[in-house]
């Protein structure tokens, strides 16, 4: 009996080590798929324009979570969710670990604003890390357009995004608040 079970168990932890993921996300595969995210999110995803983000060195669970988020209509943005209706779950883990592997960008922002809005961030730093850089699950912030991350705050505090923890904190800002806090994370 003795042998059985230390047979069984030597077997279970040879098939942990043995598993392996049927996919791994593969960057090169994810630098060609994102040839159609360049127009709005630019070359290495350095966007092109304050009303949308850098993708570059973002958090690649977050990427996914919110391609899926786009694909299902969860979160509403036309053009998104048109983009994301044909990508499958590899093509996200791809997109995903292209744009995580690429070089942090600075947006900047306005100097007096952003000096301002440092005496504010505290209160994204508890979650977004220390430098706004991200962990997980939470995006980065950090060198985000600033006009993408007020309208994201204003979103929030309509109930147009939805996620509880964001929608409570960007409800005590007023829209300066926003504006500074915006400012002084994407000067990061």
């Amino acid at each position: 009996m003795y042998a059985l079970k230390h047979s069984v168990s030597i077997s279970l932890l040879l098939a942990c080590f043995w598993a392996a993921p049927v996919h791994s996300a593969d960057s090169k595969a994810g630098e060609q798929k994102a040839a159609t995210c360049v127009g709005c999110h630019g070359a290495e995803g350095k966007s092109n324009g304050a009303q949308w983000p850098n993708l570059a060195a973002q958090q690649p669970a977050y990427m996914v979570n919110q391609l899926q988020a786009f694909k299902s209509g969860k979160r509403k943005n036309p053009m998104m969710q048109h983009m994301a209706a044909n990508l499958g779950d590899e093509d996200m883990a791809n997109l995903a670990a292209y744009y995580a592997s690429r070089p942090a960008v600075s947006a900047g922002g306005d100097p007096a604003l952003a000096k301002t809005g440092q005496a504010k961030a505290g209160m994204c730093l508890g979650c977004h890390g220390t430098k706004a850089e991200g962990n997980g699950m939470v995006p980065r912030l950090a060198g985000q357009q600033p006009a993408y991350l007020a309208k994201q705050l204003a979103d929030f505090k309509a109930g147009e995004r939805e996620n509880g923890h964001m929608q409570a904190i960007a409800g005590t800002l007023a829209e300066d608040d926003m504006k500074a806090v915006a400012a002084y994370l994407g000067s990061l």
